[in-house]
């Protein structure tokens, strides 16, 4: 390799995703999919603004334009700010590395670096702070479940990957990961159950209802080995697509439960709607922590929080006053290439 090659993107951008993160950080396949995908996004962003992707220089990758790229996420992309951050945290460790390999880059980083995440403002409710979690509620849910045409073999698919996703409550990325094998229906008499590959390389067992196995069943005839769900071209599911498909249907929803059309349903409400529904049915928070595959109960604990405060304010505002007082309740194709292929 030329010396010359470490004044471009590219050069460093492969190593990173092929050795140092695989390799020298041996992090997950998720992560660096994660990572990868924030990196492609800032690519094409520098793109629409003229530079070239197969020649784009590191010193060219500027704190300005960074910033831009992530105010764009957020007006553009409508991207919460706990995704424009984890966008920014891929650009701090990819310059990072750049940086530590070549000392040159060190006063470049160090101006990337100075780049501050974005503090998430909690709303609140009767004056405290309430975490940002948003799901559907069981009539909403419902509604999405009706969406697919059952009628027809794409349909009765959705029908099955949108029911998986609701009793899982698995995240895109795992369910795309998900073989046949990791499926067992019950057959032996014992409970169905699926098992799911989460963050971090854990893996953990998720009941299955009779339901579920039912849709899942005429999917099934094939290796275990093969991909459980299967995009209309017969391959392997991508999370896109699971995004993609979750999308389309909650758009043929909102026509019938006008409701859905500010919450932008994507597979992750659905994950949050699964677990304020168990919640709701009174599963204890450890059961929930496990059925999610939360690290920690505090992650699970705040669907508790949302839970009763949502519940209070909404019995606040039905009080009727005077009764007591008030309760407290697009053209550089070879590296993105490379990018869709890691």
């Amino acid at each position: 390799m030329k010396k010359t090659d470490k004044e471009w993107v590219g050069y460093w951008l492969k190593r990173y995703l092929q050795e140092y993160m695989p390799v020298i950080r041996n992090l997950s396949r998720n992560t660096i999919t994660s990572y990868r995908d924030a990196l492609h996004q800032l690519l094409v962003y520098a793109a629409t603004k003229g530079y070239s992707i197969d020649s784009l220089r590191v010193e060219e990758i500027t704190d300005t334009l960074v910033c831009d790229f992530l105010s764009h996420l957020e007006s553009a992309k409508c991207c919460s700010i706990p995704t424009r951050n984890q966008r920014l945290a891929a650009i701090h460790s990819l310059a990072e590395y750049i940086a530590t390999s070549d000392p040159q880059y060190v006063h470049w980083f160090q101006k990337l670096k100075s780049i501050p995440v974005k503090r998430n403002v909690p709303r609140e409710i009767n004056g405290r702070a309430v975490p940002r979690i948003m799901y559907l509620e069981k009539d909403e849910m419902k509604a999405l479940l009706d969406a697919p045409d059952r009628k027809t073999g794409q349909g009765s698919r959705d029908y099955a990957l949108l029911m998986f996703l609701y009793n899982t409550g698995a995240r895109a990325s795992e369910v795309a990961s998900l073989t046949i094998g990791n499926l067992e229906t019950g057959s032996s008499g014992q409970m169905p159950k699926v098992t799911i590959l989460g963050k971090g390389n854990k893996t953990r067992v998720c009941p299955l209802w009779e339901s579920t196995v039912k849709l899942l069943l005429p999917l099934i005839d094939r290796s275990k080995d093969e991909y459980l769900f299967l995009n209309r071209y017969n391959e392997p599911i991508t999370r896109f697509g699971i995004y993609e498909m979750v999308s389309r249907h909650a758009a043929k929803a909102s026509l019938v439960m006008p409701s859905m059309a500010s919450k932008n349903v994507s597979p992750h409400i659905i994950r949050h709607s699964t677990a304020s529904h168990l919640l709701e049915a009174g599963v204890d928070i450890n059961t929930i922590r496990s059925w999610l595959g939360h690290v920690s109960v505090n992650t699970t604990n705040l669907y508790a929080e949302v839970n009763i405060r949502m519940k209070a304010g909404a019995l606040k505002t039905c009080e009727i006053e005077g009764l007591g007082k008030d309760r407290t309740w697009k053209e550089d194709k070879s590296l993105l290439t490379f990018l869709k292929s890691i």
